[in-house]
């Protein structure tokens, strides 16, 4: 036969069986503990009873005086029993009442200590007796007994009361602790009640029990923490699922465009063998330069991706001003005619426009550091007409609204604004190009967007590199942002915490 498992109780069945178990033990334990000093006290009266007592005179062992009887010769319930001369226990005895204690037959085998009351069990099986041994005036052995009656009728009497008692406050322990219980975990039956609703599909649902002086309102807290952490989690997950679908779907998109024209010219040169060598040396070259940009995109998105799992690898003292000047370097090898330069950093820390150039340190990747000022002089390159100016600022500065690294109107950025008055390490790429508007500004540093070129010649880029640039600038703890309205041109302006110590003209 299969046993069905055991149900488990439920807390409020355990607690009311727990308190009504202690509850009647304690009654029984205070009870049984009276009842044990009301028997020690009646046996201590009956003890002490017994010892004042002093056998009657030689008179009574024979014939009572006056014609009384034996047993009115004693008080109360009093029994002596003697032994003969010879030893042996009398059968007669002085005193009324029925039964006798369980005596030896022999004095010899008496063994009571005189004075010293003891208690021995009744010969005919009934209640105890309270006995005493002495010595009668002529030095036989005498037992004085007083039978134990009242004692054991009292206990037991007080025995069943305790019983009854402890019955009665059971009961009541039962019943009232059950609605006191319910009562008391009420608050958690609201906390069930609201989590099945919100297993049930009311995400927005709360416990209201939050009162922080008790244990289920501390609980009531607990939990609504936990609950605003997991739809914070979900939210979370919402939305890098929305991004992660938007990455592969623009990723796709982007990857589609070279790879049909690879497929294309390829299939031309193998369809048409016979092709001009001018028209297949095109067709080469459109290959090539499709599997180059593929290229440059795949290691975007593969950068995107390690930036985006991988803290900053190597952090180690850069000189801005030296990655700046490279970059103005390679900047004007790639775009010829273009007018880049470098310049100090005007309203940053006293610096005027004809100041001097002071070494700027960070800490951070050099590698890194100096990829995002190629991408951002790249972009300004590249967006802006052939006769902008664009021009590289390297300083120092406390984070502010006119600063930099903290939010205002006009400025948009992709990572969260520093706080206010924070020495930071600046590297401002500013032109004076057209300019973007507002909604065009909010989106420059997401993945795949592209402005529009500066001729129809340029090349167009992946549209990965200021999201690039605004990732390594939030891994090392700093900030890429915009300051732009149209036709007042660009400002990226690139923070990281001041972690070294600054040029000397720098804020301390």
């Amino acid at each position: 036969m299969r046993l069905l498992p055991r149900r488990p109780r439920s807390v409020r069945t355990r607690l009311v069986l727990i308190s009504t178990v202690l509850a009647t033990v304690a009654v029984l334990v205070s009870q049984a503990a009276g009842l044990a000093v009301m028997r020690s006290w009646l046996t201590g009266q009956i003890d002490q009873r017994l010892t004042q007592f002093r056998p009657p005179p030689p008179a009574a062992y024979g014939k009572p005086p006056h014609g009384l009887a034996p047993e009115d010769v004693l008080p109360s319930d009093f029994r002596v029993f003697f032994y003969a001369p010879d030893g042996r226990l009398r059968s007669d005895s002085l005193g009324s009442g029925t039964g006798r204690p369980r005596l030896p037959a022999s004095a010899s085998r008496l063994a009571l200590e005189d004075g010293r009351p003891a208690t021995v069990p009744d010969a005919g099986g009934g209640g105890g007796w309270r006995v005493v041994a002495d010595r009668g005036p002529d030095g036989r052995p005498v037992v004085v007994a007083l039978p134990l009656d009242t004692v054991e009728g009292a206990t037991s009497k007080l025995l069943w009361f305790s019983l009854a008692i402890g019955a009665v406050v059971a009961a009541g322990v039962g019943l009232l602790g059950s609605a006191a219980v319910r009562l008391g975990l009420r608050p958690l039956a609201r906390m069930e009640r609201t989590a099945l609703r919100i297993t049930g599909g009311e995400s927005a649902l709360t416990v209201a029990d939050t009162d922080p002086r008790t244990e289920t309102g501390r609980l009531g807290i607990a939990f609504n923490t936990m609950l605003g952490q997991v739809r914070a989690a979900l939210l979370r997950k919402d939305a890098s699922e929305r991004r992660l679908r938007r990455f592969m779907a623009d990723a796709g998109h982007e990857l589609r465009t070279p790879l049909t024209s690879i497929q294309g010219f390829a299939e031309l040169l193998v369809e048409q063998p016979r092709l001009p060598a001018a028209r297949r040396r095109e067709a080469h070259e459109l290959i090539a330069r499709n599997a180059e940009r593929m290229s440059r995109l795949v290691d975007d998105l593969f950068l995107l991706a390690k930036l985006g799992y991988a803290p900053v690898a190597h952090r180690e003292t850069v000189d801005l001003l030296s990655l700046a000047a490279d970059g103005v370097g390679a900047a004007v090898v790639a775009h010829p005619g273009r007018e880049v330069r470098l310049a100090p950093l005007g309203g940053g820390g006293g610096d005027g426009p004809g100041a001097t150039l002071d070494v700027v340190d960070a800490l951070g990747d050099a590698h890194q550091l100096s990829q995002v000022i190629a991408n951002l002089l790249a972009n300004a390159c590249r967006h802006t007409p052939p006769g902008a100016r664009v021009e590289v600022r390297v300083g120092a500065v406390r984070t502010g609204a006119e600063t930099g690294g903290t939010d205002r109107p006009g400025r948009s950025s992709a990572t969260v604004a520093l706080p206010a008055g924070v020495p930071a390490c600046v590297v401002e790429v500013a032109d004076d190009g057209p300019g973007l508007t507002p909604d065009a500004a909010q989106q420059v540093f997401e993945r795949f967007y592209r402005g529009p070129s500066a001729g129809e010649n340029v090349e167009p880029g992946s549209g990965l590199g200021l999201s690039i640039a605004a990732t390594i600038a939030e891994a090392h703890g700093g900030r890429l942002e915009l300051d732009t309205r149209p036709g007042h041109g660009c400002v990226f302006r690139l923070l990281l915490p001041r972690s070294v110590g600054a040029g000397p003209h720098g804020p301390a």
